[in-house]
């Protein structure tokens, strides 16, 4: 009874299409046995309705709470739900080691549901970050049987957003690592550990080595933690049989998805859309003014994938899915969301140049002296916002704090006469000079309002070393730094601002100046670099600048 009201006022508060079926009876803890003798834990949210097609859902996060209650409302648009979790979680057997068994979990747990009375041949998969990870393992041998999937906040491979830059995405990895742990200690003491602040996370986000940052975030050493700090380099084998990427071209399912622009995940999601668009593929784009877990994500993603599961499942329809197949959601001061027929949108590459007095203009760059700072890794660089896994401290926020900071420096351009609009991919090319050959080059791009607040749009960050980046004869490097992608309208009488530091620490391991293998470093050194912006070394951030005649949609 709970759970049907709950559902029903979910329902409404969401303004999701009218329940079809009121009646679903729920069967749970299936033991559901895979080929090497592990079970795993299943339930299934039965429709009262003759021939209706089935949506899976596979997780690590427990099959109870939010899930509970987005496993009824699906099953009330007309679906038999079935939510596993994944091995060495929720109840389930055997141990938990990312993306390692779930192409096998997952073609075996298909194989289960071929040969269950109420199986209509045909079925579709919905869910967010790792659970849009086991649909992409699953698809390319899923056969003419998946007819659809809603992949949110997800990408086929992780292991780029794992190692962004080549630098390592710490708050995200350790972050994640805690959560998972946590699944398995009473809820009492999480909710203890969740009031007090997380000290033990935070504590881990700042020890060095990071081989032992597991063991204070958590109490225990995690092998798959320990691993990530081993495997890091580009050459490693231990990704290729954990990333999916490189089978994209063998899934036939449309595909939708929805992500933010501060999800963590958002460049490799571009990436397979990008990937599934060569192959003649016509999937679904949707990116929204959100984070990775935030509310709003997951009202669209839950909206937006019911309508998608509706249409390519065979049930009878009762709205229709949009004509774009990108809808896109531009920031800042009159902005909106905008339908486009592809990603990324025409655009105007323009270079804004770093200029003398930490002037960004879109003139060529002068002949002046480079700007410096010291970066010292015993005193990182804070990130602020932006994208990171916990929603509450990503998204856009206030950077004067950290732009008053010494090892910051900022080029800001003059107000603007007319807005200019941003839609697409954001890069920099950065020319500087270091006495240290190993060092982190971190590059955002602000909005400063009329109030002189300066609010990220976007960032990224590259990882130096001499082998993959030699000097010129004037010892200067020049770094390629692809930033977030971004949608974001400056309104007229703001300003452009470029941050460059040397890290964004936790968000980023922070680079020990040595040359240390990842996990082992101890070794803090610092060190002064030079920003250099003369003719020969053109320092500038390119922006996808759009027809400024584009309108927003309604609301």
């Amino acid at each position: 009874m709970l759970d049907r009201l709950a559902s029903r006022l979910a329902a409404a508060a969401l303004r999701l299409p009218p329940a079809r079926v009121r009646r679903i009876a729920v069967t749970r803890d299936i033991p559901l046995r895979v080929r090497d003798g592990v079970t795993l834990r299943t339930d299934h949210y039965a429709p009262d309705l003759a021939g209706a097609p089935t949506v899976l859902i596979r997780t690590p996060y427990g099959r109870g709470g939010p899930m509970r209650l987005l496993c009824r409302l699906a099953a009330e648009q007309g679906f038999h739900v079935v939510i596993q979790s994944c091995r060495g979680t929720g109840g389930s057997g055997g141990s938990f080691d990312p993306f390692v068994h779930e192409r096998d979990d997952g073609l075996d747990t298909l194989d289960w549901l071929r040969r269950q009375p109420w199986w209509g041949g045909a079925f579709g998969m919905f869910g967010a970050s790792y659970q849009g990870f086991v649909q992409w393992a699953l698809a390319a041998d899923a056969g003419d049987e998946l007819r659809a999937m809603v992949a949110v906040a997800t990408a086929s491979a992780t292991r780029d957003s794992t190692y962004a830059g080549e630098s390592f995405a710490l708050d995200t990895v350790l972050t994640w690592t805690e959560l998972l742990q946590a699944q398995t200690v009473p809820w009492l003491a999480r909710q203890w550990e969740l009031k007090r602040g997380q000290p033990r996370l935070a504590a881990a986000l700042s020890h060095l080595p990071l081989i032992e940052a597991d063991r204070v975030a958590t109490g225990v050493t995690v092998p798959f933690f320990q691993e990530w700090l081993r495997h890091h380099t580009p050459q490693a084998d231990y990704w290729r049989s954990r990333v999916f990427d490189e089978r994209l071209h063998l899934v036939r399912a449309p595909v939708a998805m929805v992500s933010g622009w501060h999800d963590i995940f958002l460049p490799a999601q571009l990436r397979d859309y990008a990937a599934l668009r060569a192959t003649g593929a016509r999937p679904r784009l949707t990116v929204g003014p959100w984070t990775h877990g935030s509310p709003g994500l997951f009202v669209a993603a839950l909206r937006e994938g019911l309508r998608w599961l509706d249409t390519h499942l065979g049930a009878d329809a009762t709205g229709t899915v949009r004509e774009a197949p990108v809808r896109v959601h531009v920031g800042g001061a009159g902005g909106g969301w905008r339908d486009l027929p592809d990603w990324p949108p025409p655009a105007r590459p323009t270079r804004w140049y770093l200029h003398p007095g930490f002037a960004l203009r879109t003139s060529a760059a002068v002949p002046s002296a480079p700007d410096g700072f010291w970066y010292d890794p015993a005193d990182p660089t804070p990130s602020l916002g932006g994208p990171l896994l916990v929603a509450q401290r990503a998204g856009p926020v206030d950077n004067r704090p950290v732009e008053a900071r010494p090892d910051v420096l900022t080029w800001t351009s003059e107000p603007l006469s007319d807005a200019v609009e941003v839609v697409g991919p954001v890069r920099a090319e950065i020319h500087l000079r270091s006495e240290l050959s190993y060092l982190d080059v971190f590059v955002r791009l602000c909005d400063v309002d009329r109030r002189g607040r300066s609010w990220n749009v976007c960032d990224g960050l590259v990882r130096l070393d001499p082998q993959r980046f030699p000097a010129d004869a004037t010892g200067a490097v020049v770094v390629p730094v692809e930033l977030w992608p971004a949608a974001h309208r400056f309104a007229p009488g703001h300003r452009l601002r470029l941050q460059i530091s040397g890290g964004a620490h936790p968000r980023y391991a922070r680079n020990p100046g040595t040359g240390e293998p990842l996990g082992a470093a101890v070794t803090l050194r610092g060190g002064y670099r030079e920003i250099v912006h003369d003719p020969d070394h053109p320092s500038a951030v390119v922006l996808p600048v759009v027809h400024s005649a584009s309108q927003p949609l309604p609301r």
